[in-house]
């Protein structure tokens, strides 16, 4: 799993996210569906808040396409955090039409495996 972000200018502008996901396992790792519309983690090292907007472009598996969608920052997970979990954001998926392709994608790709009871990165 690889992940890109900017530098952040400041909290108010919205930043462009790009996050590669190659395999079905890392994308279970990554994926969030316990939050409202869908979600994903995203691992960075970067200073989020809990609500900063971003725009997320994800290449999932081997689709062509990269899926281009609107987020906000719900989940924080700290450098050093408890278990060694991978330092991080997660992002829900905007409550719009391309929130709503990229949930269903998401779970259409994971099938079966999204009730598995493995760990993840954020539960």
């Amino acid at each position: 799993m690889e992940a890109n972000a900017p530098e952040r200018a400041d909290a108010g502008r919205a930043g462009v996210l790009s996050l590669s996901i190659r395999e079905r396992s890392a994308l279970f790792a990554a994926y969030m569906p316990f939050v409202g519309n869908g979600g994903i983690f995203i691992p960075s090292a970067r200073e989020y808040q809990l609500g900063d907007e971003v725009f997320l472009l994800l290449t999932l598996m081997d689709e062509p396409a990269k899926v281009a969608v609107k987020g906000k920052v719900v989940w924080i997970t700290p450098a050093g955090a408890n278990n060694n979990r991978t330092q991080g954001i997660g992002v829900e998926f905007a409550a719009d039409e391309a929130g709503s392709q990229a949930r269903d994608k998401i779970e259409k790709l994971l099938g079966g495996v999204l009730n598995s009871s493995r760990t993840t990165h954020t539960m």
